[in-house]
Order: structure tokens, then C-alpha cells, then sequence
């Protein structure tokens, strides 16, 4: 196991929404001032999403995202920003022409999935590696457009956490290793749970586990009723860990969350009942090999 976990927190993403849970940070006060609670809460990492202001739909509006990184900045807060690049890859087929795209389709040149990351230059990004069946929609990542998102992210010198929904991700995703691509210690997160993904079991992280590159540093995290079992489960297979209100709008059963610190509380109680410590940001820092 790591000497100190680092626990990461998705605030707020694209899919659960406040029609599920009221309390889901949408404006980017309500996102900053949940990334800052998250982060007293113990978290060290704060992964963001912006939303659309009027649909409460995730948004790809570079304002937004600025007006989040300098709310958290003017705080004083020392947590480590993760943007999300995941934004501009769904693709919905119309029935009639399936090579036209539905409303809900945001799919979208790779260049301006990251041009917030190249503007705003956080120290992480997520990049995703699927191309995968989600609800009703389809989410493309193809190797071509994210060698180009990859290439972006390099340039700007931020550090990419590579996102695993499944076995042929993590296939691609050493290949973009091998040829360079990716830099070595490579930074992973496998995503459990989300239908016609990876299962978020044991028997699916220990393979995952098995095939990832010598020396990578990797967390998991689970979906819904999973993120908690999962948790645990990565602690314990030696990975980090990541709770929020993307991935869950409920603190136990039948009980909505009332607050992204609430399951970051829960999380690192869990964590520290099994003997772990959780890692501060400068600590996550050093783990991670970022700057100061």
C-alpha cells in the first residue's frame, strides 16, 4: 500500500444533475466554493466540470472554467485543479441517418476539447481514453484526436491522468507509452461501474491492476452505489482514491448527499479505519512529481 493515499474530489460533472440532487454546484461560485470545502475536507485533488448556466448541462465555455480557477486561486486554497477534458466527445446518431448527429451530440474538434487546459494551464487534466456505449449516447475518443489532445497537454507542461473505462483503454493508452506519447510515470484512474464499462468489482480492478506499466501511480474510483466499496477496494489493492458528486448524489442508501465535503468526510473516514493516512496536497504533490 502507499505510505499516504491521495483522495481525490469530482465536484460536479456532466451527467448527475440537480434534478437528482439538489445540491449539485452548478454556477462556478457554487463549484469553486465546493472544490475549497472538498479540500478542508481533506481532499487534495479537485476534478472540474463547469456547467451551462441556464440548461445546468456540462459546458466547455473557457469563462466559466477561468471564473472557477480564480475563485479557488483568490482563496488562498493550496488543492491541485484537475480539468476535465472529457467534454466534446459524446455523439448521438439520429434515428433517420445515424451519420448525422442528434441534439445532445457535442462531439467536437480536439483542439477545442482543450483549449481551457492550454489557456488556463492546470497542473493536471484528465485525458479519456474510451470509446464506449453510454446511456443513449456514444463517447469517442479516437487515438488520432487524443494524440492531439495528448500533445496539447504536454506542451503546456500539465500532467495528464489517464482515464480507463475498460481493458481496450488501457491497451491503447501503452501504446501511447511506448511510442512516447505518454510520458513515464504515467498517472492512471480506472473508472468502475458505468454501464458497458469496467465492473466495478474485484475480480475487474485486479486485472486492470495486472496489465497497467511498471511504476505507474493509479487510483479507482466506482459509480453510484459502487463508490464507496470501491474506495475502500482501492485503497486496499494499494491505489488512490476518488469520491464526489459526479460519480454519486448519495451519502447511504435512499439519503441524498447533502455536500461534496460530506462524502470527501466519509471517504478519508473509511480510508483511515483501515489504517491509511491521506495525503495533503504539497504530499500529493511529491507523489505525483509536480512542481511546487
Amino acid at each position: 500500500m502507499n505510505d499516504k493515499t491521495i483522495l481525490s474530489c469530482a465536484v460536479t460533472g456532466n451527467i448527475t444533475s440537480p434534478a437528482q440532487n439538489p445540491n449539485q454546484p452548478v454556477t462556478p461560485a457554487e463549484i469553486a466554493q465546493a472544490a475549497i470545502n472538498a479540500n478542508k475536507a481533506g481532499a487534495a485533488i479537485i476534478h472540474i466540470h463547469v456547467r451551462d448556466l441556464e440548461t445546468t448541462e456540462g459546458s466547455m465555455d473557457i469563462g466559466l472554467y477561468k471564473e472557477v480557477v480564480d475563485r479557488i486561486g483568490e482563496s488562498g486554497s493550496d488543492l491541485i485543479i484537475n480539468l476535465t477534458t472529457g467534454e466534446g466527445g459524446r455523439f448521438i446518431p439520429t434515428d433517420d441517418d445515424p451519420r448525422v448527429a442528434a441534439p445532445g451530440s457535442t462531439l467536437c474538434r480536439p483542439e477545442l476539447r482543450v483549449a481551457h487546459v492550454k489557456e488556463l494551464k492546470p497542473e493536471i487534466c484528465t485525458l479519456d481514453f474510451n470509446t464506449m456505449n453510454s446511456g443513449t449516447r456514444t463517447v469517442i475518443n479516437t487515438p488520432r484526436n487524443v494524440e492531439v489532445m495528448a500533445n496539447v497537454i504536454n506542451e503546456v507542461g500539465t500532467r495528464p491522468e489517464i482515464e480507463i473505462f475498460d481493458s481496450g483503454d488501457l491497451n491503447m493508452a501503452k501504446d501511447f507509452i511506448k511510442r512516447g506519447v505518454l510520458k513515464e510515470p504515467a498517472m492512471f484512474q480506472m473508472v468502475l461501474g458505468v454501464p458497458w464499462g469496467a465492473a466495478a468489482n474485484y475480480e475487474t480492478l485486479a486485472y486492470l491492476v495486472s496489465q497497467l506499466p511498471a511504476d505507474c501511480i493509479w487510483g479507482a474510483f466506482g459509480i453510484g452505489r459502487s463508490a464507496f466499496p470501491m474506495l475502500a477496494l482501492s485503497y486496499i489493492m494499494g491505489g488512490h482514491v476518488r469520491v464526489g458528486m459526479e460519480d454519486s448524489v448519495y451519502i447511504e442508501k435512499g439519503e441524498l448527499v447533502k455536500s461534496n465535503a460530506q462524502l470527501v468526510e466519509k471517504g478519508v473516514g473509511i480510508i483511515e479505519s483501515l489504517g491509511g493516512t491521506i495525503a495533503t496536497p504539497t504530499e500529493a504533490r511529491a507523489i505525483l512529481g509536480l512542481s511546487s
